[in-house]
């Protein structure tokens, strides 16, 4: 005879609940503890994406910096752009500038020279008082950029007024006002007054030409409201708190032992002549975009030497890389 089947009891099915609750609070809290994983490895990632990519550009802008073609210097380089309004480029004040961050604030850089390669002059050549110049079709030039054309003896600086020079092949330099600034230079030596978009001297096939261009990365506040790196005023990398800058003097001789080497770093308030500035060291702080990342902890974190505690629970990471200026070696 089969025996009656019982059913639990109230303890029995009180101490099932207490097990359950405890391994449903496991499980809580490993989705939790994943879910926080997640958010960190996250903003990380897009830390790393932005640190990186911030060194990888400014390196590459600062390398180029006080690039005049084959001339040495800036003594027989002539700027042609008009310098009655806004827009005007003061290529004359060197190719490196900068300015200090005041109470910790983020600093600033400015690079100035000729990037990317060079085009070769094309025939004919001249007359001195054309506003053309000839280079061969097809390449990406357009209306506005601004120009360093140079034969290693001399040196001019223009914009391109006219449209569609890169499929032309024809580099238009004309006064008037169809670029900002424009080109308006009456006392370019050998220009007559009427004509004076003229350059200093008629370039030749040892000529060559290059886009020139003053690149400003500054920090400020991003589309989205968050802290981001500007290149030229624009919006260039979100997520990039901090930047910070110094500039390596090389005070010794030519003929001296250890010449070609920084001697030391400092702020730029503090540079005795940016002339004399043959490396950059620079530090740029990424920061996540979500708050409470750190597991309730302040965290600590250097900038070119100087220790900061961070103000909230966000993550940050410190990017620094310092950066030889070719042209000045």
């Amino acid at each position: 005879m089969k025996k009656e089947q019982l059913g639990v009891t109230l303890v029995e099915i009180l101490i099932a609940m207490v097990i359950g609750l405890f391994l449903v609070g496991g499980v809580l809290q490993i989705l939790s503890s994943s879910r926080q994983t997640y958010r960190v490895h996250e903003a990380t990632a897009r830390m790393q994406e932005s640190g990186r990519m911030a060194l990888e550009v400014i390196s590459r802008d600062i390398r180029m910096a006080d690039f005049w073609g084959c001339a040495s210097d800036l003594l027989n380089v002539v700027n042609s752009l008009d310098n009655s309004g806004a827009g005007y480029i003061d290529f004359g004040a060197g190719g490196l500038d900068g300015t200090e961050g005041t109470a910790g604030a983020a600093d600033s850089l400015v690079l100035r020279g000729g990037f990317r390669s060079g085009l070769d002059i094309q025939p004919p050549y001249g007359p001195q008082a054309s506003a053309n110049i000839n280079i061969a079709p097809g390449t990406d030039l357009e209306q506005g950029d601004i120009m360093f054309i140079s034969d290693c003896t001399n040196a001019d600086i223009f914009q391109i007024s006219n449209a569609n020079p890169g499929a032309s092949g024809t580099v238009v330099h004309n006064t008037g006002g169809a670029t900002v600034p424009g080109n308006y230079n009456a006392s370019d030596p050998g220009c007559p007054g009427a004509n004076a978009h003229c350059l200093s001297k008629i370039y030749g096939a040892d000529a060559t030409v290059f886009r020139a261009q003053e690149i400003i990365y500054t920090i400020g506040t991003g589309s989205e409201g968050e802290p981001a790196l500007f290149r030229n005023g624009a919006e260039y990398l979100d997520g990039v708190e901090d930047f910070q800058v110094l500039y390596g003097e090389d005070t010794d001789a030519p003929a001296t032992a250890g010449f070609g080497v920084a001697n030391y770093y400092v702020p730029a308030n503090q540079v005795t002549d940016m002339n004399n500035v043959i490396s950059v060291r620079f530090a740029v702080v990424t920061r996540s975009q979500k708050d409470n990342l750190t597991g309730g902890a302040t965290q600590s974190y250097v900038v070119l030497g100087d220790s900061r505690s961070a103000p909230d629970l966000r993550l940050r990471q410190t990017y620094m890389s310092t950066v030889k200026i070719r042209n000045r070696q």
